[in-house]
């Protein structure tokens, strides 16, 4: 029996073992469709074909599927919409891949409790929009938000713009249902505003990546709507002027309700696919928000403005045209797929201290300049989370190899300077040798004993994080 043999024989054993508890329409077995889930968005991570896909639409269904897995030993590989960039959701050789995107229902939300009840699948832009409508708010916003999934987003942790002030998605999970390594189906947190029952094993599930539990269910907390904002722009010559704009905010003791940076290349970038006409000469943009309400709003903007100003803005000003404003921070949210229309790009994650942004930007353009690769730089300025763009040309090997090494550079720069590997794409494939660098071996101990006790078999997304 042939290797191809081999692998059908082992996929129809176990659709035919699931008969019954798993409808034959959740099963993907052709190997065109199968193709387009073998991996995430990450750039050069590696990816083996699968030895199938499965596409449950309950939580029952996902359990069997586990449970049958955990019998044969088959690894499951969970993934969401695919929009990753650490190569998390990449498929291994001969596993299960399990995609909760037919798990898409907005179960409940709780107006009085202000919660939301939600499956895996739901697109995290559709539940803010399902919460506006009674008046509510779920923070949480990549800027993936209009195609990543909540499960996605619990899974590798997600930040977004607005994080800066109102925080990460673990900042707003307060329970999920899960199907364990060994095939259980439970319930971890709760729905109350406090609770201290044992350990935080909810949490434990968020920025896991699927390696302890696949997640079926999530229950999330939300805020009453986000007030008006105000917008500040500052046009920068160099990086370094924008980062010390970044700190001068944050020394000044304000709180923006966003903080991002854009340059140049990827404000282009924007402008050749989709014709905005925002281009401007200046080489780093900085866009801020403040959503504080009335004249306290009005006296924060004109601090953020004079930061600016500062540090050395050649241009600065508050925005009085809403629409002009929308569309700078909707170029912000276009930026990494517009680049990657323009070649293969390798996405980096890196997080610093605010203090040290400036340096950390200088170090990215010298890092670009000594490896002769170009670095587009867009980034959650506010809270130091950087995502320089590595960018090369298709087919250009010299330059993926120049490319790879520029990555592993920025992110020992960033640990040199009391930064983490990755803010919130999650370790995944890509940052495994950097998350070696940044744990203590007692602590990666600590981190494979939890994981051993969870999935004694090491068949949730094996080969990924450590």
């Amino acid at each position: 029996m042939n290797a191809v043999t081999a692998l059908v024989s082992r996929a129809d054993a176990l659709i035919s073992a699931l008969r019954g508890r798993v409808p034959a329409d959740r099963f993907v077995t052709d190997p065109d469709v199968v193709a387009s889930y073998h991996h995430d968005q990450a750039e050069w991570a590696p990816f083996a074909p699968p030895l199938m896909v499965v596409r449950p639409k309950t939580a029952d269904e996902a359990q069997a599927v586990v449970q049958q897995c955990a019998l044969r030993r088959i690894p499951v590989v969970t993934r969401g919409a695919g929009t990753g960039l650490s190569g998390g959701a990449n498929a291994t050789e001969g596993s299960v891949v399990m995609s909760m995107e037919a798990m898409a229902s907005i179960k409940r939300i709780d107006r009085l409790e202000r919660i939301a009840v939600v499956e895996p699948g739901v697109v995290n832009d559709h539940l803010r929009a399902a919460c506006a409508e009674v008046g509510l708010w779920y923070p949480p916003d990549p800027a993936s938000a209009p195609w990543s999934t909540i499960g996605g987003n619990v899974a590798t942790n997600a930040g977004g713009l607005c994080c800066v002030k109102y925080g990460v998605t673990k900042d707003y999970v307060l329970g999920v249902q899960i199907v364990t390594g060994t095939g259980e189906l439970v319930r971890l947190g709760r729905e109350t505003a406090k609770g201290v029952a044992g350990y935080d094993l909810a949490g434990l599930m968020v920025g896991s990546e699927g390696t302890l539990g696949i997640i079926t269910e999530i229950t999330v907390k939300l805020r009453p709507m986000q007030p008006p904002q105000r917008t500040v722009a500052g046009y920068f010559d160099s990086l370094v002027d924008a980062g010390r704009a970044v700190a001068a905010v944050a020394e000044a003791g304000l709180t923006p309700s966003a903080l991002e940076l854009i340059d140049r290349p990827c404000l282009e970038a924007v402008d050749a696919w989709k014709n905005m006409g925002i281009s401007t000469e200046a080489n780093v943009v900085l866009l801020g928000r403040t959503d504080t309400p009335g004249e306290v709003g009005d006296r924060e903007a004109e601090r953020m403005q004079r930061c600016f100003e500062d540090a050395g803005a050649t241009w600065a000003a508050t925005s009085t045209d809403e629409a002009e404003a929308e569309a700078l921070f909707d170029a912000r949210r276009l930026a990494y797929p517009a680049m990657e229309r323009l070649g293969p790009v390798l996405t980096e994650d890196v997080c610093v201290p605010k203090r040290n942004v400036p340096e950390m930007l200088g170090r990215i353009e010298e890092i670009g300049r000594r490896h002769d690769i170009v670095i587009a730089n867009i980034a959650h300025a506010g809270d130091g989370n950087l995502h320089p763009l590595l960018i090369t040309q298709p087919g250009d090997n010299a330059a993926r190899v120049r490319a790879q090494a520029a990555f592993d550079d920025i992110i020992d720069a960033a640990l040199e300077l009391g930064g983490t590997v990755t803010g919130e794409h999650g370790v995944g494939l890509l940052k495994m040798s950097g998350l070696a660098k940044e744990l203590d071996p007692t602590v990666l101990a600590m981190h494979r004993a939890v994981k051993s006790a969870l999935d004694p078999w090491g068949l949730l997304n094996p080969g990924k994080v450590f």
